[in-house]
């Protein structure tokens, strides 16, 4: 538990919670190391590297510039960065145009994936989100929890950066300009047609021919906005739909097999085992 002395920074012009998280926090949770705001009063330069922390901020106000991995941002009021620590960084306020900048540093055991995962989805080190007053929303939340007494402190940290990382994953997608006829409308046509049509046989070139769409194309897109390619999600809403006749039906699991869309009963054995880690068998004697 951090002491009272450690909460707030005697500088002007900063306010700066630097937080201990407990050992169950470190090793399970997501878990806030700093969280804090900074009105710039004199140019600077903020410069680290090889630091065990992914970095999230905001300017509020101002000006100035991120230079992360050698690659410079410029940034102006209303741009936020989320960057990886362990690589070489540093920001600097514009001279003419002091900047104000809201940030929180954290860590966790699944950190690391999930920041590889925004980079897949194409999230960028430096953006312009839709939603900036959601973000900080989310660091008010996050500096109030941290600021108090709780036993359940921890846990709530964990939910408030959770709940910034769902927002960073949907500012995430950065895709060009869509062609004409791959209006964004025709995804999720195409989700609800295989939400629909899970138990038919769909192959990639009949739907791209049945919406007009580059089938090349049409799998990026889709993962790009759904978070998984269309093979898989399709996966996920028959084995699904499996598990729901499983629990909820006395049909065989041969014929469930076939009616979610898998096939053959030594095939749906396979698959269902491969998702779900155990077999059709096991399932609905523990789940039923």
């Amino acid at each position: 538990m951090p002491t009272e002395s450690l909460f707030q920074e005697n500088i002007p012009n900063t306010s700066r919670i630097i937080y201990t998280p407990s050992d169950f926090a470190k090793l399970s949770l997501l878990h806030l190391q700093e969280i804090g705001s900074r009105q710039a009063t004199e140019p600077h330069t903020n410069e680290r590297e090889n630091l065990a922390s992914y970095l999230f901020f905001m300017v509020r106000s101002g000006s100035g510039t991120l230079i992360y991995d050698g690659v410079k941002y410029p940034l102006t009021s209303g741009d936020c960065v989320f960057i990886d620590c362990k690589l070489p960084y540093s920001h600097s306020t514009a001279a003419d145009d002091l900047w104000n900048l809201s940030w929180v540093h954290f860590n966790g055991p699944t950190a690391a994936n999930i920041y590889q995962k925004y980079i897949q989805r194409g999230g960028l080190p430096a953006f312009r989100p839709q939603n900036f007053n959601g973000y900080l929303s989310i660091f008010y939340e996050l500096y109030e929890i941290a600021s108090k007494t709780s036993s359940t402190r921890d846990m709530e940290l964990n939910t408030g950066i959770s709940r910034l990382l769902a927002l960073l994953m949907a500012d995430s997608k950065h895709s060009e300009e869509a062609a004409p006829g791959t209006k964004k409308m025709n995804l999720t046509e195409i989700k609800h047609y295989l939400d629909e049509n899970y138990n038919k046989k769909i192959a990639l070139d009949d739907l791209a021919e049945r919406y007009f769409i580059n089938k090349y194309y049409l799998t990026r897109i889709f993962k790009e906005q759904f978070g998984m390619s269309i093979n898989n999600y399709l996966l996920s809403v028959r084995i699904t739909h499996a598990k729901n006749d499983l629990r909820f039906t006395d049909k065989s699991a041969e014929q469930i097999g076939i009616d979610c869309g898998i096939g053959e009963i030594y095939y749906f054995s396979r698959v269902f085992k491969k998702v779900e880690g155990m077999s059709v068998r096991e399932y609905r004697r523990l789940w039923r």
